[in-house]
This record gives structure tokens, C-alpha cells and sequence, in this order.
């Protein structure tokens, strides 16, 4: 009997199906179950959540990202929203218009940052030449706080804002051109026919790249640690670099885990929100 059921299992194909995948199912269990339990484990530290709330750095941070979230999304959304009605306008070399739009969202952040802190830069950046050929004082962009956490924005907006464009521009050319043309029947201006068929039929669209957008806005990190990397004086941290920064440079594993804890459940009402937006 026993070597009857024996023989079946070496026949089975579950069988030589599990020991296929044996492996992977090893290096899952060991590079994302254990991570994410030992992270869940830190995070559950209560000591080190009165440690962060008893940190002004901390306090800062969170201002920090609420600014960058709130301004980045909002201006880089309205921004591609406008763009989109000039790119969707007919008229010769839109293509050629809009592949050199597209230049900042394909090029690697890498380059794109340390040209932008190239630019920045208080001895021999572009924008204090300019400043001193108008003459005009020159500018500690990114010694200073409001013009550091400035730069960031700007960067991220600049990198980003291609993207969201297109998306807008899709939505646009789905638009039926007859409810253009009766608009124009009627006598509507160009004002008119933005708010009253171009925006209503895109504001389900608006929303939606607004949740994704925040959500994805919450979690950079590539663009706030290489422009500023928190300077001047660790000022200009969001919620993602000063996880970072208590895990790696102060070795507080614990701290970065409560870090990211704190913004999980901002990230997860955004979650939800889109999908129960779109019906998920």
C-alpha cells in the first residue's frame, strides 16, 4: 500500500509541479515574507512611535510632505490639464511639439536632477548668472528651506508633468466632436466649451489621476533625496527620505518602519478611494 501511494505522488504532477517551484517559492518566503514580517514586527514598537512624535524633525517632515503633495499633484495636474487642450489643437509640428514635450518624463531622473542642482548651484549655476546680469543679488537655492523644498517641487513637476498630459490629451481625443459641433451651433466660446462639455466629461478622468498621483507623490523618494537629500539641515525630509535616514544612517530600524507606518494609512484611504472610484 505504502509503495502504491509512493509511486502515485512521484507520478503526480503536483508533485514534480511543487518541487519546480520549490525555489521561488524559497526566495519569496526569504526576500518578501521575512522583510515584511520583521518590518510589521518593528512597527508595532510603541516606544518608537513617542520617539517620532517627540522628534521635531519628524514634526517638520510631515509638514513637509503635506506641501509637497498638496502643491506638486495640484499644480502638475492643472498644468496637464492645459496642455493637453494645446497638444489636441490642430495645427503643424503638434508630433514634433509633443515628442519633445515627452523629453523630461523619458530621460532618467539621475541626470535630470544633478543638471537641475547644476543649475541651482550658488557659484556658478545658470540662474544666479542671470540674477547678476540683472543685477541682482544671487540666490542659496538649496541652502535654504523654502527654496530648496521649492526645487523639489518644481523638479518633481518638470519630470512628471509629460505624463499626466498624455493621459489628459487620451481622454480629450475621446470626446465625441459632436458635442463640439452642436456647441459651436449654440455660439459657445472656447471658455464655454472647457467648462461646459470638455471638463465635465474629463472630471471623473481629473479624479482618478489625482488619487493615483498623491499616492504615487507620497511614496517618492528618488526626487526629494537627490536634490536635497533633507538639507539644509535636514529641513526638507519627506515622510519616504526620513525613513530612510532613521534606518540607514542612524541604524533605527524600528524608527523607519513607525515612519512608513504613519503614512500607510493616508496611502490606503487613498487606495480605497480610487477603488471604490472606479468600481473595483
Amino acid at each position: 500500500m505504502r509503495t502504491t501511494v509512493r509511486g502515485r505522488l512521484l507520478r503526480s504532477r503536483t508533485f514534480y509541479g511543487f518541487l519546480f517551484t520549490a525555489p521561488l517559492l524559497f526566495l519569496f518566503a526569504a526576500f518578501v515574507i521575512y522583510p515584511m514580517t520583521m518590518g510589521v514586527w518593528y512597527a508595532l514598537d510603541a516606544d518608537a512611535y513617542r520617539a517620532l512624535f517627540s522628534d521635531p524633525i519628524f514634526r517638520q517632515t510631515a509638514v513637509n510632505t503635506l506641501w509637497y503633495v498638496g502643491v506638486a499633484v495640484n499644480v502638475k495636474l492643472v498644468l496637464a490639464l492645459l496642455l493637453s487642450g494645446i497638444l489636441d489643437y490642430p495645427f503643424r509640428g503638434i508630433r514634433l511639439l509633443a515628442a519633445l514635450f515627452l523629453i523630461p518624463w523619458a530621460i532618467p531622473a539621475l541626470p535630470g536632477i544633478l543638471s537641475f542642482r547644476w543649475m541651482l548651484n550658488s557659484q556658478w549655476g545658470i540662474f544666479n548668472y542671470l540674477l547678476t546680469v540683472l543685477g541682482l543679488p544671487s540666490v542659496p537655492w538649496l541652502a535654504q528651506y523654502w527654496t530648496a523644498l521649492g526645487a523639489v517641487m518644481v523638479f518633481h513637476i518638470w519630470k512628471y508633468l509629460p505624463f499626466w498630459t498624455i493621459i489628459f490629451l487620451a481622454g480629450r481625443r475621446a470626446i465625441p466632436n459632436e458635442l463640439y459641433e452642436a456647441a459651436a451651433i449654440d455660439g459657445a466660446s472656447a471658455t464655454q466649451n472647457f467648462w461646459n462639455v470638455t471638463f465635465p466629461l474629463l472630471r471623473n478622468l481629473y479624479l482618478i489621476c489625482t488619487l493615483l498621483s498623491m499616492v504615487f507623490t507620497l511614496g517618492d523618494f528618488t526626487v526629494p533625496w537627490l536634490m536635497t537629500g533633507g538639507a539644509p539641515g535636514d529641513s526638507t525630509h519627506v515622510l519616504a527620505t526620513l525613513a530612510y535616514r532613521y534606518t540607514f544612517t542612524m541604524g533605527r530600524l524600528e524608527w523607519g518602519m513607525a515612519t512608513f507606518a504613519v503614512a500607510l494609512p493616508v496611502t490606503l484611504l487613498f487606495i480605497g478611494m480610487l477603488l471604490r472610484w472606479v468600481k473595483i
